[in-house]
């Protein structure tokens, strides 16, 4: 009788992709944050027993010392040899130019430096690319929104940034400024826009200037400028205009609401 072979199962290995970011040989440029810009600035490079300069290594579950040096391949001093020549890392007007050939230097700056993030940035061009897109997306909405703006909402608009000053400017100056300032400060000004409260503002702070309403000096109560009758208590902590546009639209507001816009045109 013939034996039947024993059939053995074989596990395919499991294949395992690789997610962690690949290190990409380029030139590499690092800029000081918050606007630094030194005549020279001399960022740490090696570790001292008052300064030390670690990065937790979690295969090897120690903190490794680390030291920039010119002539070695690795920037951890237990990789280095005993012929180290070490060397600094200067910024120069906030900028500092690193060549691939230095892949040392870029991979202390890029990877492991403490003080990445805080005192240095790396400069990445894609990043740039997009938020400068996003920048010139919202300016182009902007200033399309400005020529579709009625001159009344332009006027309160700009009373945000001018202030009484807006009621010496022609419609023509109105629009321009609206414009400057579409373009400017383009999230500020489609807020604004947004804003359904920023209309009657502009109505009580003219209703205010033109004695139709009378704001009290602790700036707390609206009262009538003829009669002095009590229209509102401000609450506290809040912003009296603010606060009186949104009161304009309760039922009790409402009919102070049409009363002032007959008495302004």
């Amino acid at each position: 009788m013939s034996k039947k072979k024993k059939e053995v199962l074989v596990e395919e290995p499991i294949q395992v992709k690789d997610t962690s970011p690949r290190w990409e040989m380029k030139d590499r440029q690092y800029y000081l944050r918050k606007g630094g810009r030194p005549l020279t600035y001399v960022l740490q490079s090696k570790s001292t027993r008052k300064k030390p300069l670690l990065w937790w290594d979690d295969n090897k579950g120690v903190n490794r010392e680390m030291r920039y040096s010119s002539n070695q391949k690795s920037i951890f001093v237990d990789e280095q040899d005993n012929n180290v020549m070490l060397d600094h890392v200067i910024f120069e007007d906030g900028v500092l130019y690193v060549p691939k050939q230095n892949q040392p230097l870029q991979k202390l700056l890029s990877l492991y430096h403490p003080k990445k993030g805080v005192v240095y940035e790396e400069r990445d061009d894609v990043a740039e690319a997009k938020e400068d897109l996003i920048d010139i997306e919202t300016e182009m909405q902007a200033l399309n929104t400005a020529t579709s703006i009625e001159i009344d909402q332009a006027e309160a608009i700009l009373r945000v940034e001018l202030g009484s000053t807006v009621d010496k400017m022609s419609s023509a100056e109105i629009k321009r400024d609206l414009y400057l300032f579409a373009r400017q400060n383009p999230v500020l000004f489609l807020d604004l826009v947004n804003d359904e409260n920023v209309v009657l503002r502009n109505l009580a702070i003219k209703a205010n200037e033109m004695g139709i309403i009378t704001l009290s000096q602790d700036q707390r109560r609206f009262t009538w400028g003829a009669t002095d009758r009590k229209l509102m208590e401000v609450p506290f902590d809040e912003n009296p205009y603010s606060a009186f546009a949104a009161w304009l639209k309760t039922d009790e507001g409402v009919d102070v609401y049409k009363s002032i816009q007959k008495r302004l045109n």
